[in-house]
């Protein structure tokens, strides 16, 4: 008989693999010894065999899950189930089961419970002290993916402190929220603080240096390709070796940078065979949704220059219909793109248009198919057109009674493409109409005492506001006051909307102005602190020259002052019998006599003649003598006066 090993003895010094077996042979005389089956689901997580170990949490029935009802969320949440691992972690309350919890909200895309649940972790405690840097990571990278999903107004942090700038990994987080944010430079300027700091740690090995710095290396990619600098974004791809990347979703997006930065690839056939050489992703290392948006379109592109577009049509029509029309997601829209695409089949202009318009009649709903047509009726100068047809679009949806209908009626995407087309035929009337019904929706369905989740479109407020303010009406500029006061009632940092607010009570209500508006601008001393204004005063007004410099030599163009005063000199032809030297001529001597002021109509006939021409007055008919009628009755006399006609 063989010995039973005593789990009770095990030292540190023992490795996970000695204590495995250990509880493996302790289970061989007794499976139901919970001590060994505890002891087996530890070392198993210990040995990264998530998978293991959530099969022996299952064999072990439900005493042991709740026993270890930790590391049951915890193996889930490394083995990808995390829903069940959500629904495990909300049945505890420890501090590393609530971590747990988190982290599984995160990676459910749940940012902004996640969020939270980090806000409450880091509620001054003995623990949140020592977990100070990691919660400020993690809570950093929460912010970060909001602001890619188009969450930002839930984010608290704005701007990054100089806490989150001394560590890479939180300084890399805060890039990411500037590049979500369209700040491309500011981005690029954090990954360099973040690749600086990785770099000068002395907490990580040269190995682990290297491993880190491979991420920012493709985001500083991603940058670079949106901002058009391919060459550089070219050179850096090419300095990655893809097998460094152990993490496979991070590989797969840095091989897709290097085809999108790559201008070398010019055979599509080769850069589709590389962009589907990719392993096959593990369950919990599935890139986010927004990341799979764009990995599926890039996925749609390739076939597309590989003459596949059937499929790219059949597959893309199938998504399309599976969500409910019309739609304001991005994702949709796109996919509506390249679906009109792949029925054009490479046609552009008018080819295009006449095998795209049959589509759009049988999806008249359809958002991003829309969008298409519009776009290819503005290449072909087609103006009219598309105007026309937007306006008809949003008619029908603003006549609809659907709330789904109402939001995409007044989505900023759709209100700017209209104002941009106004603005195309200097519609400024029609501009302000525009503007000012999709501010009014917008304000009418924010709450009044909710601040943050409530997304409302602050930069379309803003421009209906600000073109409010170029009308004359009243009635514009007391909306205008009323759109921005909204603003800055909901974010009184914001110094736009206060700008806005000032603008519009100076001109419509200025008793309404406090000093409270005053301080958020930026003091005028500050704004004119490197003007030299004694400088300026004693520089004068800058004025033209008397005299304009020669244009050929030994001639100079005279002054006006000379043109003036120096008198013409006239030419003997041109003077007149009796003229006298300084003597002022009459300025009206070339026009005829009854043309000049001074002329007087002599005799009645004359006379009579004047007064009819005398505007304004009453003139007297002038008598006429009646004469008795004459019928002319014939003869040769009828004729006498008119001409004879010429030979045929």
């Amino acid at each position: 008989m063989s010995a039973v090993p005593d789990l009770s003895n095990l030292k540190i010094d023992h490795s996970d693999e000695d204590a495995l077996k250990a509880a493996n042979a302790a289970l061989k005389k007794s499976k139901t010894d919970q001590l060994a089956q505890h002891t087996r689901v530890v070392c198993l997580l210990k040995l990264d065999r998530y998978d293991d170990a959530v099969r022996a949490l299952e064999e072990g029935g439900d005493k042991l899950k709740e026993k270890a009802i930790f590391e049951y969320a915890y193996a889930l949440y490394k083995a990808g189930e995390f829903d069940k691992a959500e629904a495990i972690a909300n049945n505890g309350d420890e501090r590393g089961i609530r971590h747990v919890l988190a982290q599984t909200k995160y990676r459910l895309e749940k940012f902004d419970a996640a969020g939270k649940l980090y806000s409450k972790l880091a509620e001054p405690s003995r623990a949140a002290a020592s977990e100070e840097s990691d919660l400020r990571i993690n809570s950093s990278a929460v912010d970060a993916q909001l602001q890619w999903k188009g969450l930002g107004h839930l984010v608290h942090k704005k701007k990054p402190t100089s806490e989150d700038l001394d560590a890479f990994e939180s300084a890399y987080n805060a890039a990411c929220s500037c590049i979500a944010r369209d700040e491309l430079r500011k981005g690029e300027v954090l990954l360099r603080r973040a690749r600086d700091l990785c770099n000068a740690s002395e907490e990580l090995s040269e190995e682990e240096k290297k491993t880190e710095l491979l991420p920012i290396a493709v985001q500083q990619i991603c940058v670079f390709t949106r901002q058009g600098r391919y060459e550089e974004a070219s050179q850096l791809s090419k300095s990655i070796d893809l097998k460094d990347l152990s993490d496979l979703s991070t590989r797969h997006i840095a091989t897709v940078n290097y085809l999108a930065a790559g201008k070398e690839l010019a055979n599509p056939f080769l850069a589709h065979r590389q962009f589907h050489s990719s392993e096959q992703l593990p369950k919990n290392d599935l890139p986010f949704q927004y990341q799979t948006d764009i990995l599926r379109q890039n996925e749609y592109v390739m076939d597309l220059l590989t003459f596949k577009q059937p499929g790219v049509a059949r597959h893309t029509n199938k998504i399309i219909a599976s969500h409910p029309s019309p739609s304001t997601l991005s994702s949709v829209n796109t996919l509506s793109v390249l679906n009109a695409a792949a029925t054009a089949r490479g046609e552009t202009g008018k080819a295009a248009l006449k095998l795209i318009l049959p589509l759009l009649e049988r999806r008249p709903a359809d958002v991003g198919l829309l969008l298409t047509v519009i776009h290819l009726y503005l290449l072909t100068n087609n103006h009219g057109s598309a105007i026309e047809l937007l306006e008809k679009f949003l008619a029908n949806l603003e006549s609809s009674t659907a709330p789904s209908d109402a939001d995409a009626r007044f989505a900023p995407g759709l209100v700017g493409t209209i104002v941009s087309l106004y603005n195309l035929n200097g519609r400024k009337p029609q501009i302000r109409t525009e503007l000012a019904k999709a501010a009014e929706y917008w304000r009418s369905k924010r709450k009044p005492s909710d601040t943050t989740s409530s997304p409302v479109p602050v930069g379309l407020l803003r421009a209906a506001g600000t073109a409010l303010l170029e009308s004359t009406d009243p009635q514009d500029l007391k909306a205008a006051g009323e759109i921005f006061a909204d603003l800055h009632d909901h974010d009184s940092s914001d110094r736009a909307s206060a700008v806005g607010l000032i603008a519009a009570y100076a001109i419509s209500e200025p008793s309404k102005l406090i000093p409270e508006l005053e301080k958020s601008l930026t003091d005028a001393n500050r704004v004119v602190s490197d003007i030299d204004a004694a400088s300026l005063e004693d520089a004068g007004i800058a004025q033209l020259p008397a005299v304009a410099p020669a244009t050929k030599e030994g001639t100079k163009k005279r002054s006006a002052e000379e043109t003036d005063t120096k008198p013409k000199r006239i030419r003997a032809s041109r003077k007149p019998k009796d003229f006298e030297e300084g003597k002022k001529m009459d300025p009206e001597r070339w026009l005829p006599l009854r043309d000049r002021s001074n002329w007087k109509p002599k005799g009645k006939k004359g006379k009579t003649r004047a007064a009819g021409l005398t505007q304004g007055g009453a003139v007297e008919e002038e008598k006429v003598k009646p004469e008795a009628t004459k019928t002319i009755t014939g003869g040769g006399g009828a004729n006498k006066n008119k001409k004879k006609k010429g030979k045929k």
